[in-house]
């Protein structure tokens, strides 16, 4: 049985581990109070870095209601191309499809361009034989002898996972679904990981869909194995309640649906602190925000629009498409781990990370060369003495040595040294937020900056300052907002059909009922997370182009009946003009559209765990240290987050248990009703 959310337990918790830290916000329901906490990640066995973390917040499993996390399982075994072996069942004469790919017209002219290595290898692709015409309709019937062969080779030759991709299977999937009963009555059990295309992305383009289907095969058996080892491990700590996960488009399913569709959790950890600025603009009033997650090994862009997260249908994951929703993330290699060196005379800043092991110089773990984290240490902006909320204590020593190596090495004053590894490294978050922003024609300066991570809050002004923006915000928790952004996230469940017409040829009758069908599976779909009647909700959009284009853009529909309505297709193509001209500047309204793809979202809302701001307490008294800011000693005052109120004059360094902020000269920050610093940025 699914068991509903409701529940006489009192704590909902989110955790996100990350490459350093594993970071969990506890929000208690009865109380309305928030806490976090955070433990060095276990990269060996992560549960132990997990149950570490969950233990500062909570004594017992028990008394959580409701359980979420990231996991970067899957990506991470893509990034490192650890994932499993995959065997790739094609339609006959399409073996070539994966192999061949698609030009890249972005880099024609880059003679440095290597195309991505496909997963898996032309020697380890087979044909089946059987045919479906575009429309579906079967021109040839499956070879089953086939299948069961391919099934045969998979359990001789040590195959992990098979992904079966036949053409046009979108159109009707039958001969797919065919070919998975046989693979699974061949294969028996579940040591055999079999993925079909449709069930990935039911969408056109053949290669994409291919790629979708090898993705999700060759981290699928990872992700599951991961999820079903900690659910495993929660339900004998006594948590009764179903784990929850969150996926690339920014909303939840339970570990159940996960281990199913494995590919959807591939952005799984990085999501969370998108979905967290679009609370914090739903809380500030905004509606546009830039958020940027900086922690220990990697910096994560994400763009909060109109109050909703920047999400696309498609995207390209090291060099490989996949077609799902996604939040748009721009990740870099720059963190309080980046390591600093020296090459060709030069100060280079990442993308090489000290990790969580060694971990910076200043972690006293052994490590020897200079990071970010280092430099900011050796500058006065860390409190060495209550780093994490005093879960550990800096090696100042230890920082200043790994620092004046490399300022020996490049023939700098090691301040000054300290300050350009700072610089280099606010530089790079910088371009990669215009990557993001003004590479596709959004001007930063008319956003809010949204730092979290657990060096985010340290750089966020001077990231700022680099794009002309002027307010900076740090929510509470900023370590560990990535963690409380999926408390705030909806459960999510995403359809797609096939509807290929022109404008001539739309029955917006048919087109009506065909999303009322979807609107009622995406429906029973949240049901079946367990969301009440009450809190489901879908919203429905086309796929829509002008006759003879290639690529779409997606238009937001009001519900399924208005399709029905008269005067709806002139209607849509202005929506659809007004669209092409944001996205491109120009439109044609006199030329006919069609219309390519149906996609129905099913939403089931959680009850908000209420940001309210702390209650007042007797502030700490402010340590005053030096703190070298532009070259030069400020006297700076320490302060604790905790009980701060009204409004601090920079310079200032505001530490906290999860992060630390700095405030240079010439900033204000502000307290402000849900516990938020915003802070005014100087020119």
């Amino acid at each position: 049985m699914v068991r509903s959310y409701r529940s006489a337990m009192s704590y909902r918790v989110a955790m996100d581990i990350g490459g350093t830290f594993t970071d969990v916000v506890c929000y208690d329901e009865r109380t309305g109070a928030v806490v976090a906490s955070k433990a060095p990640t276990t990269p060996g066995d992560l549960a132990e870095g997990v149950f570490a973390a969950l233990g500062r917040v909570v004594d017992d499993p028990a008394a959580i209601s409701f359980f979420v996390h990231g996991t970067t399982q899957g990506l991470n075994a893509l990034l490192e191309r650890k994932g499993a072996r995959v065997l790739l069942l094609t339609s006959q004469g399409a073996r070539d499809v994966y192999q061949i790919a698609r030009g890249n017209r972005d880099r024609m002219f880059d003679l440095r361009y290597r195309k991505p290595a496909p997963l898996v290898p032309r020697s380890e692709v087979m044909e089946v034989a059987g045919r479906l015409d575009y429309r579906g309709r079967e021109l040839v019937p499956l070879d089953e002898e086939a299948v069961r062969a391919a099934a045969r080779r998979a359990r001789a030759e040590g195959f992990d996972a098979v992904a079966v991709c036949l053409l046009f299977s979108y159109a009707d999937p039958a001969h797919e679904l065919r070919a998975g009963e046989i693979l699974r009555e061949e294969l028996g059990g579940d040591d055999i990981l079999v993925v079909l295309s449709h069930e990935v992305a039911r969408e056109w383009r053949e290669y994409e869909r291919t790629s979708s289907a090898v993705l999700e095969a060759y981290t699928g058996p990872v992700v599951r194995r991961y999820l079903a080892r900690i659910e495993q491990r929660f339900a004998e700590r006594g948590l009764g309640v179903p784990v929850h996960v969150m996926q690339s488009s920014g909303g939840l399913v339970n570990a159940s649906y996960a281990m199913r569709r494995p590919l959807q959790t591939l952005l799984s950890g990085p999501v969370g602190g998108t979905m967290g600025g679009v609370a914090a603009t739903r809380l500030l009033g905004r509606d546009n925000a830039i958020c940027v997650d900086m922690g220990g090994t990697s910096f994560d862009v994400s763009l909060v629009v109109g109050g909703r997260p920047d999400v696309s249908a498609e995207a390209r994951i090291e060099g490989y498409p996949v077609l799902m929703p996604i939040v748009n993330l721009h990740t870099i290699g720059a963190g309080g781990g980046s390591i600093a060196y020296s090459e060709a005379g030069a100060l280079r800043v990442g993308p090489e990370s000290a990790g969580a092991v060694p971990g910076p110089a200043c972690y006293g773990r052994g490590g020897t060369r200079p990071t970010v984290t280092d430099a900011n240490v050796v500058l006065g902006r860390v409190d060495p003495a209550w780093f994490a909320g005093g879960l550990m204590t800096l090696d100042v020593e230890a920082a200043g040595e790994a620092v004046a190596m490399l300022a020996d090495e490049l023939d700098l004053d090691p301040l000054r040294l300290a300050e350009g590894v700072c610089d280099v490294a606010n530089a790079k978050m910088a371009q990669a937020i215009r990557t993001l922003t003004v590479e596709h024609g959004v001007e930063p300066r008319e956003f809010a900056l949204v730092a979290f991570g657990g060096a985010g809050a340290m750089h966020a002004v001077f990231i700022a300052r680099e794009l002309g923006i002027s307010e900076v915000v740090i929510p509470r928790f900023p370590g560990a907002f990535s963690a409380w952004g999926m408390l705030e996230a909806d459960v999510r469940r995403d359809l797609t059909r096939p509807y290929f017409r022109p404008q001539d040829a739309l029955d917006g009758a048919d087109l009506a009922a065909t999303l009322r069908t979807l609107e009622s599976a995406a429906l029973d779909a949240l049901a079946g997370q367990g969301v009440p009647a009450e809190r489901r909700r879908v919203e429905h959009a086309l796929d829509m182009r002008y006759e003879g284009q290639d690529y779409t853009l997606t238009i937001p529909l009001r519900d399924a009946a208005e399709p029905a309505e008269p005067g709806f297709l002139q209607v849509v193509a202005a929506r659809y003009a007004e669209a092409h001209t944001s996205r491109y500047g120009h439109a044609t309204p006199e030329a006919p559209v069609e219309f390519v793809m149906l996609r129905s979202t099913g939403f089931g809302s959680f009850p908000r765990s209420a940001a309210r701001a702390p209650q007042a307490t007797e502030p700490a008294a402010a340590d005053v240290r030096d703190v070298i800011f532009d070259g030069a000693v400020h006297r700076t005052p320490v302060l604790r987050r905790a009980g701060l109120d009204g409004e601090i004059a920079g310079p200032a360094i505001v530490v906290e248990e999860t992060a630390t902020t700095v405030i240079p000269p010439g900033c204000l920050a502000t307290v402000d009703a849900n516990g938020f610093l915003v802070i005014k940025v100087n020119p």
